[in-house]
C-alpha cells in the first residue's frame, strides 16, 4: 500500500484521529500505540487496525522501518520526551498540546527539528476551530478592518470527573495555547515579552502540588514588529464558570466577541450601536473531499470523552490539523504551527505563568 504511513499514540482521544488518517488518501497504513494491551486490542478491533499494526511500547514504534510519522495524544509530561525521540528516529512528529513544560524542552525540539529537516507540527485545535476561520476570513477579506486589540480566555473546571491526577493544581498558562494561539496566529505575529499576573488563592493541597499559588492567571503579550498588545486569561480550579475557550478580536470596521453561553452565538458589532448574533459556518469548504464530513460534532467516537464535552467539540478541528499535517509532509513545507511558531505559543504561557510568580516581572521570550 502507497501513501505516508502514520501511527497514533494514545488511544484515550487519539482514537478520535485515527479515522481521519485512514480516510486521508495520501495515507497508507495507520498503526495504533497504547501502553494497555486490552486497551489496545480493543481500539485495534473498533477501528479495524490489523494486529501487525498495534503496539504497546512507543521504543518499537519508533523501530518500524515502515512508520514514517507519528502523532502523539498522551500526558503532557510526555510530549517532549516523545517528539525528540520520534525525530531521532527519523519520524515525522505531530504532537497534542502543549509542545513541552520547558522553555528548554521547547528549545531542544526546535534544534532537533532544524538538524533533521523532518516536519514537526503542534495540533493545536483553537486555530482550526470553525469559529476562529469564521474570524480569520472577516480579516482576510478586510472586513473586520486594521485589528486594533485581541484577547483569549480558556475557563474551566478540572476538578470534575474524568481528569488524571496530574492535573490537580496544573499551573493554568502551562496548557496556555488554546487562549494563546489565537491571539498570534491571527496577527501573523510572535510574541515579544510577557507580563503575568495571579489572581485569587488556590487551596493549599492544589498549590503545593507544582508551587503554584493561583486558581487565575493573566498574562498580557506584546506582540513583536506589531502596535497590538494581547490578553489572555486561563483557570483550572475554585473558579466558578461554564468551560469557555474563547477568542474576541477588536478592529477599526468590526469587533467579534465569543459567546457567552454555551450555544447561544457569538456576537458581531458592525459599527455604531449595531450588533448581531452569528453562528460561525461549517468549514469543510477547506477540506479534501474525504475529510469533509469529520467537522460534524457526531462523528465522535466517544461523546463522553470529559475533553470532547468541556471542549465544545474542537470547533470542528480536527480534520483540518490532520490535513495540514499530512499536507506539509508531502509538500516538503512548514505546517502553520511548526516548530518555531509552536515554541512562540507555548512559551508566552510558560513564561507568562513564570512572571505571575515574580509579581508581574517583563519576561522576553528567547528566539527558537
Amino acid at each position: 500500500m502507497s501513501g505516508l504511513n502514520v501511527a497514533v499514540i494514545g488511544m484515550n482521544f487519539g482514537k478520535e484521529f485515527v479515522k481521519l488518517y485512514q480516510k486521508h488518501p495520501n495515507v497508507g497504513r495507520v498503526a495504533i500505540c497504547q501502553r494497555n494491551g486490552d486497551a489496545l486490542m480493543a481500539a485495534g478491533e473498533e477501528l479495524g487496525v490489523p494486529a501487525d499494526a498495534r503496539f504497546t511500547d512507543f521504543e518499537e514504534v519508533l523501530a518500524q522501518e515502515w512508520i514514517d510519522a507519528v502523532h502523539i495524544v498522551t500526558p503532557i509530561s510526555t510530549h517532549a520526551e516523545y517528539t525528540v525521540n520520534a525525530l531521532r528516529a527519523g519520524k515525522h512528529a505531530a504532537c497534542t498540546v502543549p509542545m513541552g513544560l520547558s522553555v528548554e524542552e521547547l528549545r531542544d525540539i526546535c534544534d532537533l527539528q532544524r538538524e533533521t529537516g523532518l516536519v514537526y507540527m503542534m495540533m493545536e485545535t483553537a486555530v482550526y476551530t470553525r469559529e476562529f476561520l469564521y474570524v480569520k476570513s472577516l480579516v482576510d477579506s478586510g472586513k473586520l478592518g486594521k485589528i486594533q486589540f485581541v484577547r483569549g480566555s480558556h475557563m474551566q473546571d478540572m476538578g470534575l470527573e474524568g481528569w488524571p491526577e496530574y492535573w490537580l493544581g496544573f499551573p493554568p498558562f502551562w496548557y496556555g495555547t488554546h487562549a494563546i494561539s489565537p491571539l498570534l496566529v491571527i496577527n501573523g505575529k510572535p510574541a515579544e515579552y510577557v507580563v503575568g499576573h495571579g489572581s485569587g488563592t488556590l487551596s493549599e493541597d492544589l498549590a503545593s502540588r507544582y508551587g503554584s499559588p493561583y486558581p487565575v492567571e493573566t498574562v498580557t503579550i506584546k506582540l513583536k514588529d506589531s502596535d497590538i498588545a494581547a490578553e489572555a486569561t486561563r483557570s483550572l480550579y475554585e473558579t466558578v464558570r461554564q468551560y469557555r475557550e474563547s477568542f474576541d478580536i477588536y478592529g477599526t470596521k468590526m469587533a467579534y466577541e465569543w459567546e457567552q453561553i454555551a450555544d447561544e452565538g457569538a456576537a458581531l458589532f458592525e459599527g455604531g450601536e449595531s450588533a448581531r448574533r452569528v453562528e460561525a459556518p461549517d468549514t469543510d469548504g477547506l477540506l479534501i473531499e474525504e475529510l469533509k464530513p469529520f467537522t460534524k460534532r457526531e462523528v465522535i467516537l466517544n461523546k463522553d470523552n470529559v475533553s470532547f464535552i468541556q471542549g465544545a467539540g474542537h470547533g470542528g478541528s480536527h480534520p483540518h490539523l490532520v490535513q495540514e499535517f499530512v499536507a506539509a509532509i508531502a509538500e516538503g513545507r512548514p505546517p502553520l504551527l511548526d516548530a518555531k511558531v509552536s515554541a512562540n505559543i507555548t512559551a508566552a504561557g510558560i513564561l507568562g505563568h513564570e512572571s505571575a510568580l515574580k509579581g508581574g516581572e517583563r519576561i522576553y521570550l528567547p528566539e527558537f
